[in-house]
């Protein structure tokens, strides 16, 4: 390189990066977007989540209770009535911005559980894929039946009908939709809600200093 550019980027380069650092700075008015995206997620994950359990609340205690086929906890009846409040508050706190910090707690311990108890047998993958780091024996063999079905579908059924709104997939079940809700969860603990579009900031502007 031409010692006039090594100079050149040598003067310039703490500028740039000066200057660069400014407009970050100067996003940060927009900084409630992050927690705002990130509750607005959640909201229809857990709301749908704690609604299904209530509409099928007798298949989901015996699940729950259940030591052969099922998860085997005690109590079943007072854990699905909790879980399920506990999902449709969330979803319902979440939305507006109230208690965000605290729901969060209870929300990342469902999490938790159901990523031990359902999910971590099965791997990280929650859709089955024959390739990547996190495939094993346990998804490529689903990948190898999900080929067959296509033959199958493709020879004897209206597969461009049936693939008019999706692709065909075998759910792996495993912890990587619980993990990236722990996460976000996670974040929202230690950020809470955000400025401006929440009913937590609102409150701490209204009570602060008194």
């Amino acid at each position: 390189m031409d010692d006039k550019y090594r100079v050149l980027i040598k003067t310039k380069a703490p500028e740039l990066i000066e200057f660069m650092m400014l407009w970050c700075d100067k996003a940060k008015i927009l900084d409630c977007l992050a927690p705002l995206a990130l509750r607005l997620y959640l909201v229809p994950v857990l709301w749908m989540a704690g609604s299904k359990k209530i509409s099928g609340f007798s298949d989901t205690v015996e699940w729950f209770g259940n030591e052969t086929w099922g998860l085997g906890l005690p109590l079943p009846y007072v854990l699905v009535a909790l879980v399920a409040l506990l999902e449709i508050v969330g979803a319902l706190c979440l939305l507006v911005g109230f208690g965000v910090r605290l729901i969060s707690i209870p929300l990342m311990i469902i999490m938790i559980i159901a990523a031990v108890t359902v999910h971590l047998q099965n791997g990280w993958l929650a859709i089955a894929t024959a390739g990547g780091f996190f495939a094993n024996e346990r998804t490529l063999g689903a990948i190898e039946r999900l080929e067959r079905a296509q033959e199958i579908l493709k020879t004897m059924g209206n597969y461009d009908w049936l693939t008019e709104h999706g692709s065909f997939v075998i759910l792996n079940n495993g912890i990587e939709f619980a993990v990236t809700y722990f996460i976000m969860l996670l974040v929202l603990f230690f950020m809470g809600a955000g400025r401006y579009v929440s009913i937590d900031y609102w409150l701490k502007q209204q009570y602060k200093g008194k």
